[in-house]
């Protein structure tokens, strides 16, 4: 599977209509191709796809309302002017066949914030953030017991892990597990940014290492969608959503297999707790750094969800 880099939405087909109405004509979708990568205003993007800029201004408020272009207010040479920008370079759509739909029916979600670790274990250059401030001291990893770091929504570090408990919900569904879900959205760390800076990033579950994920880079191209103002551009500004998968068949990452690692080698029905550790490995082939993005930052606006399938 080839990596992808940049701002990626991934459209649920069943839970994501309103997104995918927006995309529903040929002239939004010729919109977001002539933003994809620039900023132009309204009369410009009406003037190059030979519109009437009313058109223009109909079809970008639906744009922007999907929450798929951000429109900001700069001054030019004649007063104010709406400049449009495209929030997403790639856009995927998921088609659930019938059995997956229903299996999403029967799923029970927790989503954990990424301060709420129960052990953690980490290098420098680390830190961690709320919405509103950074958190204790930069490069201090004794920050990181800090009882503010409930409130991050944004951390990071050089090697290590953090690990967090989840309630096992599976003791008390009865009915068989299927499948488990670890989603979060991720990058590499390097001081200021770099796209091109590969991170092995490892997930284990109850201590059972399922596998990696090479990140990309550290992105700061732009500003993340919902990471605040506050936060210098030239920090991390938001991660690729990845989604760990172990099943019976073994463990992927969105959809590539990644290990044999299958869900009775991780012993769910022996704990009363579900262990969820994230980290990059001293001896990993690339070191590179981990950013976690929850609410508050990133593209996103999610913590780290564990979904369990029955």
């Amino acid at each position: 599977m080839k990596e992808r880099t940049g701002n990626i939405l991934v459209l649920n087909s069943g839970q994501d209509a309103r997104i995918l109405k927006a995309l529903s004509t040929e002239l939004r979708i010729r919109i977001l191709e002539l933003l994809n990568g620039k900023k132009l205003n309204v009369s410009e993007i009406a003037k190059t796809l030979g519109i009437p800029q009313s058109t223009a201004t109909v079809n970008i408020g639906v744009l922007e309302k999907a929450g798929l272009i951000k429109v900001e207010n700069e001054k030019g040479e004649r007063g104010s002017q709406k400049v449009c920008s495209a929030q997403y370079s790639e856009i995927i759509i998921s088609f659930l066949s019938t059995t997956e739909t229903s299996n999403r029916i029967d799923a029970i979600e927790v989503e954990m914030p990424v301060g709420l670790y129960t052990k953690f274990e980490i290098n420098p250059p680390c830190g961690l953030c709320s919405p509103e401030k950074i958190i204790g001291f930069l490069d201090s990893p004794d920050s990181f017991w800090s009882p503010e770091r409930v409130k991050a929504g944004l951390l990071w570090f050089g090697k290590g892990f953090v690990e967090y408990k989840f309630p096992n919900n599976a003791l008390y569904k009865g009915k068989p597990l299927q499948k488990i879900e670890v989603i979060m959205e991720l990058s590499s760390e390097v001081p200021g940014t770099n796209k091109h800076w590969p991170s092995d990033i490892t997930l284990w579950v109850n201590e059972i290492e399922v596998g990696d994920w090479t990140s990309p880079g550290d992105f700061g191209d732009k500003r993340g969608r919902f990471t605040p103002l506050w936060w210098k551009l030239e920090g991390s500004q938001y991660g690729l959503l990845k989604t760990w998968i172990i099943t019976e068949e073994g463990s992927f990452v969105d959809g590539e297999k990644i290990s044999e690692v299958c869900l009775t080698d991780l012993h769910i029905y022996d704990h009363s707790s579900i262990k969820v550790r994230i980290g990059v490995k001293e001896n990993a082939q690339n070191v590179g750094g981990i950013n976690i993005f929850g609410k508050g930052f990133g593209n996103y606006d999610k913590d780290i969800v564990l979904r369990l399938y029955f």
